[in-house]
């Protein structure tokens, strides 16, 4: 057997980091396992959106807002490309600018840091913005973009150098009998196991997954080839977004989108479309996404859906001629009813993923919650 571990931590993708970050820096020594060479989930294939402007308001907000501030820190101890980009959600129907007004309504007491602008307005925070028939704009000051590829790759050698976090990969945990952990065919000793595993139910403890009400969600999403010369500015979202995100459930114009939306292009909804564009620092636009869920994922992709997804993003988006450079699908675990999932199944055991398409916004603040939940 080898050396003895305070914390061994099942996954190397963002809830793994985080969580090996706050047990770290608690000064417990901490190894993490990796099934594959690096981290290659969700974790990796998402827009890079640090989206607080999603969290409904109260403690999913709080912790957001927190978790962007512990991004903050070690993005900037670690040297990790970043941009305080802010977001536009941009409304071209008078429903859709209800919805806005709504929201704002109570976003400054509920801790947002929104304000309503004008089409006019729009044009001072970004020249990406298509103003043809644009009625409003909800500015948010919070969001900031990362390159998911770049974090996952560079994290891991940081808290490994800055706190002594010592990573196995292609060294899948296979099983833990309390101080056991096997791994990649050898024994280790540690007192705690943290499984933040992604989607992958079947390794580790099938039956609480099987019990837990969990579903899989698979996304498409593309990139572009470098953009040179043009920035994009804000992250942006349009219409269909409202639908998606909880933070604007309580907007009681919200109704009137989702009927129109459902009775006009159902198809938006029959895949789980909404469409939203970042830049990342190499100057690529990511672009997305879609959301079919059930118990099985499909490792075939639609073309049709890219279709509608590049043909919502023309109706908002007013950039040079964008040359698709890659396409893919990310698949994520997701609860219909709890924001993310955590479960004890043993002493010394927890599991904690669910955490939907909102796993890099939530992750440090989630990973904090749990770790003093468990050792106070």
């Amino acid at each position: 057997m080898t050396a003895g571990y305070d914390d061994a931590v099942a996954g190397a993708g963002i809830i793994g980091l985080a969580h090996a970050y706050h047990l770290a820096r608690r000064g417990r020594k901490v190894i993490v396992f990796e099934r594959k060479p690096q981290a290659t989930g969700a974790s990796i294939r998402n827009f890079g959106m640090l989206w607080p402007i999603g969290q409904p308001a109260g403690s999913m907000l709080r912790m957001a807002r927190r978790s962007l501030g512990y991004w903050e820190d070690v993005l900037t101890a670690s040297g990790l490309w970043r941009e305080r980009t802010g977001s536009l959600h941009l409304a071209y129907m008078d429903d859709e600018a209800a919805v806005l007004d709504e929201f704002m309504e109570d976003a400054e007491s509920h801790g947002y840091d929104c304000r309503l602008l004008s089409p006019s307005d729009v044009q001072r925070y970004s020249s990406a913005v298509k103003m043809d028939g644009l009625k409003a704009a909800l500015w948010s000051a919070s969001e900031m973009c990362v390159d998911p590829r770049q974090v996952i790759a560079g994290l891991p050698d940081w808290l490994a150098r800055e706190y002594g976090v010592v990573f196995r990969y292609n060294c899948g945990v296979t099983g833990y009998d309390a101080p056991t952990v096997q791994a990649g065919g050898e024994s280790y000793r540690a007192e705690r196991l943290w499984v933040c595993a992604g989607d992958d139910f079947q390794s580790l403890y099938p039956e609480v997954f099987n019990k837990s009400g969990l579903n899989l969600c698979k996304l498409q999403m593309m990139r572009t080839a470098p953009v040179d010369g043009w920035k994009l500015g804000p992250m942006l979202a349009a219409g269909l977004t409202l639908r998606h995100y909880k933070s604007f459930d309580h907007c009681p114009s919200l109704a009137k989108v989702k009927q129109r939306v459902q009775a006009e292009t159902p198809e938006y909804d029959h895949y789980g479309i909404h469409v939203m564009a970042s830049q990342n620092g190499s100057g690529e636009v990511v672009i997305g996404d879609s959301h079919e869920y059930g118990k099985s994922v499909s490792p075939f992709d639609l073309s049709v859906i890219d279709t509608l997804i590049l043909d919502y993003l023309g109706t908002f988006l007013d950039a040079p001629r964008l040359n698709i450079a890659s396409r893919w699908h990310g698949v994520y675990a997701k609860h219909p009813n709890v924001p993310y999932f955590t479960a004890s199944p043993e002493p010394g055991v927890m599991i904690i993923t669910g955490v939907g398409g909102a796993g890099m916004t939530l992750s440090f603040g989630l990973a904090e919650r749990c770790v003093d939940e468990a050792l106070g």
